[in-house]
């Protein structure tokens, strides 16, 4: 498989990861924390990550909550 690029976090990267969770698990993320994804803006809910498939120029972000007041 050859690379692509995506953007993750607003930096442009390049990856082999054909899916959200290949990406995640290869950009060292640990999935039992607590943190959402959304691709091109568009939430994807956590059982959808295994199968959701990355394209060139997609934009991911991954948020992590914040605590305290």
């Amino acid at each position: 498989m050859t690379d692509f690029e995506i953007s993750l976090n607003g930096e442009r990267i390049a990856t082999q990861a054909s899916t959200l969770h290949a990406l995640l698990l290869e950009r060292g993320y640990d999935l039992k924390s607590a943190f959402a994804c959304a691709i091109n803006s568009g939430f994807v809910p956590r059982p959808q990550w295994p199968e959701r498939s990355l394209q060139g120029g997609d934009r991911i972000d991954v948020v992590t909550p914040i605590t305290g007041g």
